[in-house]
């Protein structure tokens, strides 16, 4: 008989990431690859394919940092107000395939179920709100909150010393693999990497961590 990927009897919290591992990653890809390169282009006069090769230097110079996930940062990069140019895509804004199924097994399980973040506030409370999903979350945790991205070891400590928790009785599921990491190093219990986090995309080729498509695939959670 196959192993079960999470043993749930070893869980005490319950910390999902957002983009990529309850929501299609999708709508962020076209945001940043399509919506903002036109709105940026239009402004500067430069077509799409212009203006993305404008910014994209920029992008991989501070892919990973907080500013990054920066809706404030981008705007004043681009002279663009994101947070609107956001909220007039909120329709494409969808959960992954069995998302609420999980929150809602990983709720009745008695578990602190918390959304661990690196969106901009901007982000992630307009996503919540789209989906709905706001309920079932006993806490969100933003790495702007704290000022180190989920990549930096230091965003994991502050976590720790803000909401008390013991990691290797907790369950983490993220798509970043710089993410992951961090939290295995901090001593994250049991971790799962999500393998298509962007349904648009095709499955993503993942040996170092368990991997699943779906938090579908975790059920069923066992009571605490």
């Amino acid at each position: 008989m196959q192993k079960p990927v999470v043993d749930w009897s070893g869980v005490n919290h319950v910390l999902l990431d957002m983009d990529g591992t309850i929501l299609d990653l999708a709508f962020d890809n076209h945001f940043w690859r399509t919506a903002v390169p036109a709105a940026y282009g239009e402004r500067r006069r430069l077509t799409p394919a212009q203006a993305l090769a404008e910014l994209e230097p920029h992008f991989r110079e501070i892919q990973g940092t907080l500013d990054w996930y920066c809706l404030d940062y981008w705007s004043r990069h681009t002279g663009l107000d994101l947070a609107q140019l956001k909220k007039g895509m909120r329709e494409r804004i969808a959960p992954l395939a069995g998302a609420e199924d999980f929150l809602r097994a990983a709720k009745a399980s008695g578990r602190p179920l918390w959304l661990v973040t690196n969106a901009h506030p901007g982000s992630w409370s307009l996503k919540l709100q789209q989906t709905g999903f706001t309920h079932w979350f006993d806490r969100v945790v933003c790495s702007h909150d704290f000022g180190f991205p989920k990549e930096d070891p230091r965003f994991w400590q502050a976590l720790r010393a803000a909401h008390p928790f013991e990691p290797e009785r907790a369950f983490f599921a993220d798509d970043s693999l710089p993410v992951l990491k961090a939290a295995r190093e901090f001593g994250v219990g049991q971790i799962v990497a999500m393998h298509r986090p962007d349904t648009t995309q095709p499955v993503r080729n993942i040996s170092e961590f368990r991997s699943v498509a779906t938090l579908k695939e975790l059920l069923p959670i066992l009571s605490s």
